[in-house]
Order: C-alpha cells, then structure tokens, then sequence
C-alpha cells in the first residue's frame, strides 16, 4: 500500500522544488507586488499594492485565455494540476502550491476528497496543519465561507513562510500579543477592537497526534467564545457564520467575520496578522485613509463586553 504521509525534514524542500518547476513550465503564476508600512493600532501594517507591470502582464495572460478558449475549472482541487503538487502529507491531505500566490511558497493543504469550506475543521485537518507547521516556520490560516474571503468551495487550509514582511516582527500583529497574558482559553486582546478570540498553544511536537488534539479543542473553544455554534448540515457539523483562523507555532486567533470587504478592498485572514493586499494605487489610498486596523473592524463583528 503507498505511504502517503509526509516524510519529516522533506516538505520545506520539496516546496522550493516544485516552485521552481511551476515557475520554469508557467502552472504558477505569482502576482508581483510592492510593499509598503502602515502604522495603525500599534501595529506596523504589510500592504502589498500590485505592481503596474506585474498587472499588463497579467491583463497580457487574460486575453490569451480568452481567445484561446480557456475555461477555469469548476474546481481547481479535483483534479489539481500535477505541476502544482508539493507533497502528500497524510491520507486525507495534500500540499499544492497557490497558483497565484502573492507571498512566495504559499502552499494550500486541500482535502483529497471534497469537503465543503463551511464544514467545521476536524481532527484531521489540524494533524495535517500542525504537520506542516512542524515542517517550517510559517502562519496557517483559514478563509471560512465567502464573506471570510474563501474563493473556493472545496476545503483548504493555507500556510505561508514566516516572515510576512521585510522587518520583524514576522507576523506584525504579534507586538499586542504579546502583551496578552493568557492563562487558559478564550481570552481577548486589548488592542484588537472588534470580536475575535485568541489562545497561547501548548508547547510540544507539533506532528504529535496530541498536538493536533490539543489544537482542535483550542479551536472550538474560540468558536464558542465568539458565539460561533456549529450546527449539522446532512449529518455533518458546519459553521453558521464566516470567520478568520490564524494558526502559529505559538498561538491561534479567531476572528468571526460580517463582511468580506470594506470600500471594494478584499481581506482575508492574513489582514488580521497584519498582512493586507490592494489591486492599485486607488485602494492603497483608502487603506491609508481609513487605516488598516479600521479597515479590520469594519469587515469583523463588534466587539463584546468583557469576559
């Protein structure tokens, strides 16, 4: 029978490997971008703004999809391009490269069967998540439903390398986590103003099966502590509301979501680690208008009473 659980030490490798090729053949397709800092909150902000070349290109790229006759695929996961392919990471899991990445190495850790993105994340998912964060130092996130900036249907979780930016700290946010002294579950960040839920993680090996236990219950208690209850779809437990999950080595953060952007700006998880991403100057603009962290509070849920 194939082994198809990842090897430890091999996915970091295999990842630069197969970047290379995808990049030589043309499956990836990376979205070039310039960075610039917003401080905002306390926090020094990364909004990556595309590049003016990097957007003729890919206009370039569109018209000869279209007069070739191209249609994108329904999903992109079943079946996915071989030449995105990374690594098997368990029976239930793989690892692709992001087609269109923004962040260089961004994989995706997709269901090998279909599972709907609105499904609550299991066992499973955290083993092949905490999997890969043993693997290398990065940020595992997750888009749950549309409004939480998911584009694809069919369940994936992401994973990016550390750092986000160009200067530390590796993920901006983490400066007002650190000053979180959290003693138990389920407690809030004082400088983080609309809803979210956040836990320090326990120390250990992280591809240990307790370390994906212990990362599981740690997630539905933040469900339960942002009022996001479960309810059963067809025998099985979904999310009835949008949310955010940042997942590190060290810590996780939920963010439940009421839109997916604010004044035609898109945000996804890695906004709330203080990572944001514009098509243009005109949305760079508003972002510095309206300030990131405004920005934040405007697509998530207002903030509670004090627990």
């Amino acid at each position: 029978m194939e082994n198809r659980r990842l090897a430890p030490g091999t996915l970091w490798p295999a990842t630069l490997r197969q970047a290379r090729h995808a990049l030589r053949c043309g499956a990836l397709q990376p979205i070039e971008t310039i960075q610039a800092v917003i401080e905002s909150g306390g926090i020094r902000f990364v909004v990556r703004q595309v590049s003016s070349l990097s957007r003729k290109e890919q206009q370039r790229r569109q018209t000869r999809r279209l007069h070739g006759g191209e249609r994108p695929s329904a999903n992109p996961f079943l079946p996915y391009d071989p030449d995105l392919f990374v690594a098997d990471i368990s029976d239930t899991h793989l690892a692709l490269l992001n087609k269109f990445n923004v962040i260089d190495n961004h994989l995706l850790i997709v269901t090998r069967d279909f599972e709907p993105q609105e499904a609550l994340l299991n066992l499973a998912d955290f083993e092949s998540l905490m999997t890969c964060l043993a693997e290398f130092d990065g940020i595992g996130f997750y888009n749950a439903g549309a409004a939480a900036g998911a584009s694809q249907a069919h369940k994936h979780l992401q994973i990016v390398p550390l750092p986000l930016g160009d200067f530390e700290p590796a993920v901006p946010i983490e400066p007002i986590l650190a000053s979180t002294l959290v003693d138990g579950l389920a407690h809030r960040v004082p400088g983080l103003p609309f809803r979210h839920a956040f836990a320090r993680l326990e120390p250990g090996t992280m591809t240990s099966v307790d370390a994906a236990l212990s990362a599981l219950s740690c997630y539905r208690a933040l469900l339960e502590a942002v009022g996001v209850r479960p309810v059963e779809v067809s025998g099985e437990l979904h999310q009835p509301a949008p949310y955010n999950l940042l997942v590190t080595r060290e810590w996780m953060l939920l963010v439940p979501r009421s839109e997916e952007r604010v004044a035609g700006v898109s945000i996804n998880a890695l906004g709330f680690a203080g990572s944001l991403f514009v098509r243009d100057a005109a949305q760079m603009k508003v972002i510095e208008q309206l300030g990131p962290m405004a920005a934040l509070q405007r697509v998530a849920l207002p903030a509670t009473a004090s627990r």
